[in-house]
């Protein structure tokens, strides 16, 4: 079986907008198929925040290959052995959270690299081949090209070294985390902020330098979000289940109750 293309990773590549929608509480092998119904290009498994294990995590990265969207799971700050292990079993992307210094990024680019480029060890057939691979060294040297690996910056020592992270080789991405950004710089919530704003600028004259995508989260409102996308944002979390679902529901009651 031929290795499933990451087509988020492409996206970029082409410096196209790969919109990421976040799981938080969905399970079902459906997932994917709303992402992919409602225009988005990528699955934000959280397994920092929300409560998914890996056996969870995987079965809903294997459902969602066949519909094309890329399966990616944020795992927790130390946790490299679960983003290893959702690799194995059908995440095509690890998003790593707190990335603050170029040593921190060298390490995550060595876990998730196999030789030369990393140190990932071998554990048998991967799910992106559909459990059916080449020869090992085939098989290493195409997946170090697919896998999409991301460091997030949150917080102003991540900006200040935002040069030096995005020059590490295996580091595809830099996505800045709003949210816990503006929280270490004394104005948590406040994503419009003239010091986000630099931060987005800082971050995103280092990836133009190094070939990187810009990422961004936690940023929802529609005057913001387009800023910091004209800026040069590419790989976009859009929200997570929890904010679709209680929009929605919202949005249907106060139609239904407003007709009485």
């Amino acid at each position: 079986m031929p290795l499933v293309e990451n087509t988020t990773k492409s996206k970029l590549k082409r410096n196209e907008l790969a919109l990421g929608f976040g799981v938080h509480h969905l399970r079902t092998s459906a997932t994917a198929m709303l992402a992919a119904a409602s225009g988005h290009d990528w699955l934000f498994i959280d397994m920092e925040h929300g409560a998914h294990s890996v056996q969870e995590a995987t079965q809903i990265c294997i459902a969602a290959i066949p519909t094309g969207i890329t399966p990616i799971v944020r795992i927790c700050a130390g946790a490299l052995d679960e983003g290893t292990r959702c690799l194995d079993n059908g995440a095509l992307g690890v998003i790593v959270p707190h990335v603050d210094t170029a040593a921190r990024a060298k390490e995550i680019a060595h876990a998730y690299r196999y030789p030369p480029l990393g140190h990932r060890s071998c554990g048998g057939p991967p799910a992106a081949y559909g459990f059916v691979a080449p020869g090992n060294a085939e098989a290493q040297a195409a997946l170090n090209d697919t896998v999409l690996v991301v460091a997030m910056i949150e917080s102003p020592q991540a900006v200040a070294n935002a040069r030096e992270i995005a020059a590490v080789e295996g580091i595809d991405a830099l996505l800045i985390g709003t949210s816990d950004l503006t929280a270490e710089l004394g104005i948590s919530g406040q994503i419009a902020h003239a010091k986000v704003a630099e931060a987005y600028e800082i971050v995103g004259a280092a990836c133009k330098q190094h070939g990187k995508a810009l990422g961004m989260g936690g940023v929802y409102d529609k005057e913001t979000a387009s800023r910091y996308i004209k800026g040069g944002a590419r790989m976009i979390l859009s929200g997570s289940d929890h904010n679709f679902i209680l929009a929605g529901a919202k949005a249907r009651t106060e139609i239904l109750r407003a007709a009485v």
